[in-house]
């Protein structure tokens, strides 16, 4: 991680553990193996090291699903679900979604107002994922879609968050965070501090078509897949595309299952499948066998624990997001005083 942009946590950051860290899900189904890899075996280990928020971002699953509301509350308490099943603990970590703080909303119009349009409209997914959409045939230019690093903005500074993980590609948004609370803190005196981008540690979890893992390509294996269900995804996912046939020496440093393996495999079965594979020992049928030899327990325990928690209560996912949406509620409405105050607007008794 570098420390030369102001805008990404350095060394000296990451060892200050009374940060606070802040990241949030958007719930548009069941969790997959790149949201697990990608995000959630890290927000596992910072909630022991950092004062932890972990949200459900609903709202913003509606700036490019706003017509696909009916199973979003299910997917909010599924997703929970999925994130205490992977260790998440509302002891340790504030566990809430966004509908459920609506001084969110208060915040977020507030800064609206400084805000100008040509900071939005520089975003550089901003174009492209418009473009994107309208090629299959939807229409996400909305003022929602177009104010969403302003609701982000909300979303970090509300809880006074400092270190945000997210990828390489996002630290655009960070900064775009960080003007804004520049803005309101000259405007109205210094309240709020800058964020910081903490930088994934992700690793690079591939789909069955070899593009990065991803609901919108249809290309995930799912945390809820059988065992079954997943060698059915499995068995035909592309590998290193210069092997034809099986008498073609492969190369496992440009095939997708390869690095799949790397996520399950232990040494002495990746040198295996490296030997094997450059010397057209086996097929890929064979190698695919082996990685789903690992796969399948690990879906199968992760559904395990999910059931039993299940079991031993059944409103567990609601009551946690009630619990720490009250706990948050608390926090923001301090910071809603705070900020009405600076702005010299109408307090509330």
């Amino acid at each position: 991680m570098s420390s030369e942009n102001p805008a990404i946590a350095g060394a000296k950051d990451l060892a200050d553990n009374t940060k606070k860290v802040l990241t949030g899900y958007r719930p548009t189904g069941r969790i997959h193996l790149g949201h697990y890899f990608g995000n959630l075996e890290n927000m596992v280990k910072m909630q022991d090291t950092y004062e932890s928020y972990f949200f459900i971002v609903e709202w913003h699953a509606l700036t490019t699903a706003y017509e696909e509301t009916g199973r979003m509350n299910q997917y909010c308490e599924d997703m929970v679900l999925d994130w205490l099943a992977a260790g998440i603990d509302p002891e340790k970590a504030s566990i809430y979604r966004q509908s459920d703080v609506p001084q969110l909303a208060e915040l977020g119009v507030y800064l609206s107002m400084i805000t100008p349009v040509s900071w939005l409209e520089r975003v550089p997914a901003y174009k492209e994922m418009i473009k994107d959409y309208a090629s299959r045939g939807k229409d996400i230019a909305t003022l929602g879609f177009l104010g969403y690093p302003v609701w982000q903005a909300a979303d970090i500074i509300m809880v006074h968050g400092e270190l945000i993980p997210v990828g390489e590609d996002q630290v655009p948004h960070i900064e775009l965070t960080r003007e804004v609370v520049r803005k309101f803190n000259n405007l109205y005196g210094d309240y709020f501090k800058e964020p910081q981008a903490l930088l994934s540690e992700a690793r690079r979890v591939p789909g069955t078509d070899g593009r990065k893992m991803s609901k919108s390509y249809g290309n995930t294996i799912d945390l809820a897949d059988t065992p079954d269900e997943a060698w059915k995804k499995l068995k035909p996912m592309l590998t290193d595309p210069a092997r034809q046939r099986l008498t073609d020496p492969g190369n496992p440093d440009v095939c997708p299952v390869y690095d799949l393996h790397k996520l399950f495999s232990p040494d002495d079965v990746l040198e295996t499948v490296q030997e094997n594979c450059r010397g057209a020992k086996w097929g890929c049928i064979a190698c695919k066998e082996v990685l789903h030899q690992r796969l399948g327990p690990f879906l199968s325990e992760f559904q395990e624990k999910r059931a039993a928690i299940v079991a031993d209560n059944p409103n567990i996912g609601l009551e946690v997001l009630e619990a720490g949406g009250a706990k948050v509620r608390k926090k923001a409405d301090e910071t809603i005083y705070n900020v009405r105050e600076r702005m010299g607007i109408h307090l509330r008794k």
